[in-house]
């Protein structure tokens, strides 16, 4: 009897802890306009994509207490075109954990189908025919999912190659990073995106940050996106909306795979 009181009060002392360091939304994002914070707690999500120049008008540029390197690392590829988007996966305090993020980020394989609405074929799609992990930069072999991790490292390098509706063959360099309440991960093209062999994006010129840290409604899955674009292209392509959708499918993927992972 006296064990179980004992456990019952570690229990409840080791959750009122987890629930006193935990940020909220509002913490995080100050003052979020009401239709944006409405629907950064939908299922969907809330999503926004500008020109470069318009940066301003996104959230992450604004008052908010993310660590400057999400966005920085961005606005390092010079991009002429900017995708942000805010989801809140629910949750008890403690009860979806950077450990859930981490295992749902090395599913690469759960990549492959997911859907987005092409304009013009006026119908969803799979924007990812393929999707699996690779063994590196020169060896581009495919290999399985690892199983799930019971503990997330400081860092790791992952190689994606993902068979793009629109690009064909695409190659990716993943870093997932821990940092200071959340865990970042950062993807790059490490070969240039074609179009019937003609590069649309340099390498290296297309990023995207998902960051993701456990607060205290949830998980905060915070993700932008940028790229940096030719004039001749970027005046050919809608690339608002090219950057827009293949974020939303990374947001889309990493959402499910915590929420099946929690």
């Amino acid at each position: 009897m006296k064990k179980l009181i004992y456990l019952i009060i570690v229990f409840f002392l080791s959750t009122v802890y987890v629930t006193a360091q935990l940020r909220s939304l509002n913490d995080i994002f100050p003052g979020m306009n009401n239709s944006i914070l409405d629907a950064a707690l939908s299922d969907a999500g809330y999503i926004n994509s500008v020109r470069s120049a318009d940066k301003n008008e996104l959230i992450g540029f604004q008052n908010n207490r993310l660590d400057p390197q999400i966005t920085n690392i961005i606005l390092s590829k010079n991009p002429g075109f900017i995708a942000e988007s805010i989801i809140v996966i629910y949750g008890r305090p403690g009860e979806i954990t950077l450990l859930s993020a981490y295992n749902a980020l090395l599913n690469i394989r759960d990549l492959k189908g997911r859907l987005y609405d092409s304009y013009s074929k006026n119908e969803a799609v799979p924007l990812f025919e393929d999707a699996t992990r690779i063994l590196s930069e020169r060896q581009t072999t495919a290999i399985a999912d690892p199983p799930p991790a019971s503990f997330v490292p400081s860092n790791e390098v992952v190689f994606i190659r993902l068979k793009d509706a629109n690009f064909g063959n695409s190659f990716y360099k993943a870093e997932i990073v821990r940092i200071n309440n959340g865990l970042r991960y950062t993807l790059t093209n490490f070969r240039s995106l074609t179009y019937f062999f003609i590069p649309v994006i340099r390498e290296g010129n297309f990023a995207v940050q998902l960051y993701l840290e456990p607060i205290s409604e949830g998980i905060l899955l915070y993700s932008i996106a940028g790229a940096n674009v030719s004039d001749f292209f970027s005046s050919r392509i809608h690339m608002n909306s090219a950057i827009s959708k293949r974020l939303s499918v990374l947001t889309s993927w990493a959402k499910d795979g915590i929420q099946k992972n929690r």
